[in-house]
């Protein structure tokens, strides 16, 4: 289903009934990704997924799409299906834009997952090698997406996940180059939400890979320790629905239910 949003269609799903879930798809990602969690989901919930500005079927509104831009889109959405509050699950950048809406909007969101993302903003570092894959992505749009997918998995389920890889690959390959750079543009320049992510009064959780290539353990873990946070590890990669998926499933579940 889509709105019209600012001059653009604004794609979205919608299935299941009862409590609400917003599912909010990473970076080259799409609604797509959540093939095997929403319909766990949706046998005792009300799902929405929406594929973000630049992603999937939702067009880009700009060279820039910020976080806040992102999460006014997933507020329309919300609006328009008169969902009033709901738990939130964001995977990496989803877990960006989660931030940012429970923010604008601390009131209509219940519960807040951060899955193989962080309340952190990029590192000096980090800017860098964002200006340095807009510069790639720009000179070579298909190698760019093939490396960028590959370097999500954990080096050892790389090939024994090959096929599932190839689907994220294919999915990625349809975002568009201004989708792209206005994703990393926006990345780039979030601000920092930790303190805000720990003094939330709801029920919080992350979740973390210990061999994620994007995020380092120690210190995603380490900027919510001693809170109310409720941290779940997984051996793996920065790809928990892929590479932990009935372990992901079990842990999302109890915490939409707590």
């Amino acid at each position: 289903m889509t709105i019209k949003y600012k001059n653009i269609n604004l794609y979205f799903t919608d299935e299941g009934k009862g409590e609400a879930v917003v599912l909010l798809h990473g970076f080259l990602e799409n609604s797509t990704m959540w093939t095997n969690l929403g319909p766990e989901i949706s046998k005792n919930h009300r799902v929405v997924t929406i594929d973000l500005l630049g992603h999937g079927q939702t067009d880009s509104i700009g060279y820039i799409h910020t976080m806040e831009m992102m999460a006014e889109a997933v507020k329309a959405v919300l609006e328009h299906l008169q969902i009033e509050q709901a738990n939130f699950i964001g995977h990496s950048m989803g877990g960006y834009v989660a931030l940012a809406y429970a923010e604008n909007y601390t009131s209509d969101v219940t519960g807040l997952c951060l899955m193989n993302s962080t309340a952190q903003e990029d590192s000096g570092e980090r800017k860098l090698n964002r200006d340095r894959a807009i510069k790639a992505v720009k000179q070579n749009h298909r190698a760019f997406v093939s490396m960028s997918v590959a370097n999500l998995f954990a080096p050892e389920n790389r090939e024994t996940l090959k096929e599932a890889i190839d689907f994220v690959k294919e999915q990625a390959l349809e975002t568009s180059l201004q989708g792209i750079v206005a994703a990393l543009e926006g990345m780039k320049t979030r601000k920092d939400r930790t303190r805000f992510f720990k003094a939330l009064p709801i029920k919080k959780m992350l979740i973390v890979g210990r061999k994620d290539p994007v995020l380092e353990f120690n210190t995603t873990v380490s900027h919510v320790e001693h809170s109310d946070v409720k941290i779940v590890e997984f051996p793996d990669g920065h790809m928990s629905h892929i590479e932990n998926t009935k372990e992901l499933t079990y842990n999302i579940l109890r915490f939409i239910e707590k």
